[in-house]
């Protein structure tokens, strides 16, 4: 077991990337997410990595295209308005089927809003963002040691499936200190056949490339692209259930809200109301069967969100509206408090 350190989660999302394996760095500042910048540019130049701010996110996006065609591990980071310029390189990179990570620390919007956190690029994250039909496999740390440990998971998955992986936190995760162990990764060498990396005349050329004129061709590579997210949505499912078992009413929250929510679920309990936790902590692919098996349990759910209420719209999907669905939020950089999540579990409990 490695040694705890008390770190900031936006450093224990650059040192953990580091020890997966992640030696090319491309971003462009913007807050609550500096700090990965500000320590890849520290440690990337010692460890005989690439840190590089580019004059744009949207240049910074194109560089991380390049790298992941080559082969290599790359990530870039970013708040939501810098993302928002990303997602057209997103969905190129997606459309050449290269694994990469992309990590937004969300703020307040839309337009440039504020920069205290917010949760509401959960549409933008699990439900494309650029052009064409695509996924990105999504995580949602609640902690800072998850805000390590997913880094390290993000990679592993995005060159399992050679799809673009986001991790999607927000600024209350990115900014917040709590002690870390990052452990040793063993970063085994995948076997990337697809990258361009030079052929020594020992192969064909490789070409990575989005575009397919023909459109049969295009067709069958959408279809082949959709069954390998079908094979995600079956085995890379992750969530936490907390006091489920008995539970006649269900909290569904990620991130932050998560953390609030469990104060809440057991300030509930000691008044009598049998309440559980969801924590989706894969966001795509989402955990719809656990819902949809909750919803037959108990009376209905509570969705906790710094939004306007998106992920609402998934429980309600994937509980088929078989049970009423109550939101709670705050929005604009504003974070819902154990009380206020107390109180509209109260209320859910009242009317059911």
């Amino acid at each position: 077991m490695a040694d705890k350190v008390l770190m900031k989660g936006n450093e224990a999302i650059a040192e953990a990337a580091i020890k997966a394996g992640c030696r090319h760095y491309f971003g462009y500042p913007i807050t609550p997410q500096t700090e990965i910048a500000a320590y890849m540019a520290k440690r990337m130049p010692k460890i005989g990595g690439t840190f590089l701010q580019a004059e744009s996110e949207i240049a910074a996006i194109n560089m991380v295209y390049g790298v992941a065609g080559a082969g290599f591990r790359v990530m870039t980071s970013s708040s939501s308005p810098g993302v928002s310029l990303k997602q057209e390189g997103i969905s190129y990179i997606a459309g050449a089927d290269l694994p990469a990570l992309i990590v937004n620390v969300q703020r307040g919007g839309p337009g440039l809003g504020g920069i205290q956190p917010s949760q509401s690029d959960y549409f933008q994250a699990t439900k494309g963002g650029g052009h064409g039909d695509y996924h990105l496999i999504v995580l949602a740390p609640a902690s800072v040691q998850e805000m390590a440990d997913l880094t390290i998971k993000a990679f592993d998955l995005s060159d399992k499936y050679r799809v673009p992986a986001m991790l999607l936190a927000d600024g209350t995760m990115g900014q917040m200190m709590e002690p870390v162990a990052l452990p040793d990764v063993d970063v085994a060498e995948i076997e990337k056949p697809w990258a361009v990396r030079g052929t020594k005349n020992a192969r064909k050329h490789n070409i990575v490339n989005s575009l397919y004129l023909k459109p049969d061709e295009l067709e069958k590579t959408n279809f082949e692209r959709y069954e390998r997210y079908r094979q995600i949505e079956e085995n890379e499912v992750m969530y936490e259930s907390f006091m489920m078992e008995d539970a006649e009413y269900c909290v569904v929250a990620f991130g932050i809200a998560a953390r609030i929510s469990k104060n809440a679920v057991l300030a509930a309990r000691n008044q009598g109301i049998k309440v559980g936790l969801i924590r989706p902590i894969t966001l795509w692919p989402f955990p719809t069967e656990v819902i949809a098996k909750a919803a037959d349990q108990v009376k209905g759910f509570v969705s906790v969100e710094l939004s306007m209420g998106q992920m609402i719209e998934d429980v309600r999907l994937a509980s088929s509206c078989k049970k009423p669905v109550l939101l709670c939020n705050r929005t604009g950089g504003m974070i819902p408090t154990p009380e206020e999540v107390l109180a509209k579990i109260s209320e859910l409990a009242d009317n059911t």
